[in-house]
């Protein structure tokens, strides 16, 4: 009983591994208030340029504001509850691409000393079709 308990958690652990998101590219970033993020998102011979920052930090929830390919949104993040992160689709999804690229930006912490908020964004891309380039924060 023993030996089948531990080959069920080596083929539950290796399954999820395999069948888990593939993330390229995994960011780190501290933001400021007011402090805007700018990336361009380059695909083919098109670029767009996403940008998001905070506002208010209050009860552990954060406000951001985003905007990417003319669509502006508001989100309120937590740390410790189910939302703690925004899914963002960088291309339109089309014929061919069921599993279009996004990026997923989740809050991680907050600085109370330097009144930071720090983000994990994390790139899906599985065709490797999306290039992201950071620009300086202003």
């Amino acid at each position: 009983m023993k030996l089948f308990l531990q080959v069920f958690i080596i083929l539950a652990l290796s399954c999820s591994v395999v069948l888990g998101d593939e993330y390229r590219d995994v960011t780190t970033i501290s933001l400021k208030k007011d402090e805007q993020k700018k990336i361009l998102v380059k695909y083919g011979d098109i670029t767009k340029l996403f940008k998001f920052n905070w506002t208010l930090y209050k009860n552990e929830g954060l406000i951001i504001h985003r905007s990417y390919d003319r669509i502006v949104a508001q989100n309120i993040l937590y740390l410790r509850r189910k939302n703690q992160s925004f899914r963002l689709e960088l291309r339109p999804r089309g014929a061919g691409h069921y599993n279009a690229a996004y990026m997923l930006v989740k809050f991680k912490e907050f600085k109370y000393e330097t009144r930071e908020a720090v983000f994990e964004l994390f790139l899906f891309d599985k065709n490797k079709q999306v290039i992201l380039k950071h620009l300086k924060n202003s």
